[in-house]
């Protein structure tokens, strides 16, 4: 199981690397809206955004730079929050607290719902995403 685990974190930080990669602002949302989406139709509104508050504020105790946004009630605006937040970090300080708050939104999930169906909510989520970084990885070899 630890190796499932270790695969999520590393497709979350090539996930990461990528977008810095690319840049521009949307990187940040295209990212969350659609594991935001996922999620959603997993846990409710409700469920997504007591797992983001909380990997929020569990990112905010090892990222002190980071400032929590607004409680907004809609996913949609708490999206919004999180990108004019990092949008003012440094690239090193966007990968790093971007990183921490996926790895420990996704630990919550699969703590709560499992493994398994963690990962298949990111490769629905991400599926373009994965399939770029499977692809590249297996050129490299």
């Amino acid at each position: 199981m630890e190796n499932v685990c270790l695969f999520r974190h590393k497709l979350i930080e090539s996930l990461m690397a990528r977008s810095s990669e690319e840049g521009g602002d949307d990187a940040i949302l295209a990212i969350w809206e659609p594991l935001a989406t996922q999620v959603v139709s997993i846990v409710g509104e409700a469920g997504f955004n007591s797992l983001y508050a909380r990997s929020m504020f569990i990112t905010q105790k090892n990222c002190p730079w980071y400032v929590l946004p607004s409680q907004s009630p809609q996913t949609t605006g708490r999206l919004k929050e999180l990108k004019m937040n990092f949008e003012r970090l440094s690239p090193a300080q966007y990968n790093e607290a971007n990183s921490l708050l996926l790895i420990t939104l996704t630990d919550i999930l699969a703590s709560l719902i499992g493994e398994q169906l963690t990962l298949k909510i990111l490769h629905s989520a991400w599926n373009k995403h994965i399939s770029d970084i499977v692809g590249k990885e297996l050129d490299n070899e």
